[in-house]
């Protein structure tokens, strides 16, 4: 398995590293896309939410990015679901 890739972002005119294994990076920038948002614009979306505590207290960026993409694919998953069950 590859290691963790790390990658330099701007957070409020900051620059920080985030680490995160390359199929979350990928999926990350696919979901920014689909979104019509730049990949700064998305982490800086997640970190807010992690910040105001909204289901993701007290946890690193980088998990609560993981659990963004997670629960992004899940919903995915589950319209896809739901739109299969209409068909």
């Amino acid at each position: 398995m590859p290691r963790p890739q790390k990658r330099s972002v701007t957070l409020k005119g900051h620059r920080t590293s985030i680490t995160l294994e390359e199929e979350f990076w990928l999926t990350l920038r696919g979901i920014a896309e689909e979104q019509n948002k730049s990949l700064n614009e998305l982490i800086s979306e997640i970190d807010a939410s992690r910040i105001s505590g909204e289901n993701m207290d007290d946890i690193g960026l980088s998990s609560a990015i993981r659990v963004f993409v997670v629960k992004t694919l899940k919903g995915k998953l589950a319209a896809s679901m739901e739109r299969s069950e209409i068909s």
